[in-house]
């Protein structure tokens, strides 16, 4: 069984997610509403975010980082990354994010090994799945089944939300719109099945709420149409 899967994102006006003062505050209150068990990143993500920060770039690596955590049960969410390609080579500086329990990555059986060997040698749980690239639905299987993840939120960009969304494993979107427009360049956005190698993708959703809040955002809430339900345990 696959876990509950959210996609939760912030937006412009004109529907970018980028390249504008997002309210973060809010937008991290409104997900803890779910409490999720893990937060699913796409490696872009975490790579622009480097090229936002570049400490995080070359991290000091420092072994104890990579200890298995042990003591009491952590209720803090999983951090996964779906890395097929094995570009994320920052999981020291990852690590040590204060609102995570552990790390875990997805890779794909074409994912290089040398690669394969630096997550096991950082005891970072690796879930592999997939040729040439990741199965997204065995991976969130696996993840139910051996990481007992059973609500999922994405916090990614509009490739790796694409893949969830044509492949039918979203839930649920929610987006959190802000009265700004930001132009630019036409992506990213929430959904870019462009960058996914991905044409003609169109999904229904069925509107569940809508609410004005602080500032003029707008929240709303939607369940893909024909989603398979998802029992909450």
């Amino acid at each position: 069984m696959k876990p509950r899967v959210i996609i939760h994102t912030a937006m412009s006006l004109d529907g970018r997610i980028t390249n504008f003062p997002a309210d973060l505050e809010l937008y991290y209150s409104l997900a803890a509403q779910w409490n999720p068990d893990a937060i699913l990143f796409g490696s872009g993500t975490v790579l622009a975010a480097v090229r936002d920060n570049p400490a995080l770039a070359v991290p000091p690596e420092h072994e104890e980082m990579f200890t298995p955590p042990a003591g009491q049960p952590d209720p803090r969410p999983l951090l996964v990354i779906a890395d097929s390609r094995g570009q994320v080579r920052c999981w020291d500086a990852i690590r040590k994010w204060p609102y995570m329990r552990d790390v875990l990555a997805i890779c794909s059986r074409a994912t290089p090994k040398e690669y394969q060997n630096y997550l096991k040698e950082r005891h970072i749980g690796t879930i592999i799945t997939g040729g040439e690239r990741v199965d997204m639905r065995e991976a969130l299987e696996a993840l139910n089944r051996e990481h007992g993840v059973k609500t999922l939120r994405i916090d990614s960009g509009g490739t790796l939300n694409s893949v969830l969304l044509h492949a039918g494993l979203v839930d649920e979107v929610s987006v959190l719109i802000h009265p700004v427009i930001a132009g630019g360049k036409a992506v990213p956005t929430l959904c870019d099945p462009g960058q996914a190698g991905i044409t003609g993708l169109q999904i229904h959703l069925v509107h569940k709420s809508t609410e004005v809040l602080k500032d003029g955002i707008v929240w709303s809430q939607y369940a893909v149409d024909g989603a398979e339900p998802v029992p909450v345990q």
